[in-house]
């Protein structure tokens, strides 16, 4: 009975980070490839896409705001 837990959110969202700045180990690519579900990694890496992408237009207003264009 050596079976590791399935990721929790957590984990998958801290995954999908690992894996969008290339600094994931692969310990933990074989554990979320053998215990996670492929649906919850491709919903946290679109959310997480998603927030990025707003992160960098909320950022560039910030900067044109700041800036008087």
């Amino acid at each position: 009975m050596n079976e590791q837990p399935k990721p929790g959110l957590l984990c998958v969202f801290k995954s999908v980070g690992a894996s969008f700045l290339g600094v994931q180990s692969q310990k933990n690519r074989e554990h979320d490839f053998t215990h996670g579900n492929p649906a919850h990694f491709i919903v946290a890496g679109l959310i997480s896409t998603i927030l990025f992408v707003l992160f960098l237009w909320g950022l560039v207003r910030l900067i044109l705001y700041l800036a008087g264009v």
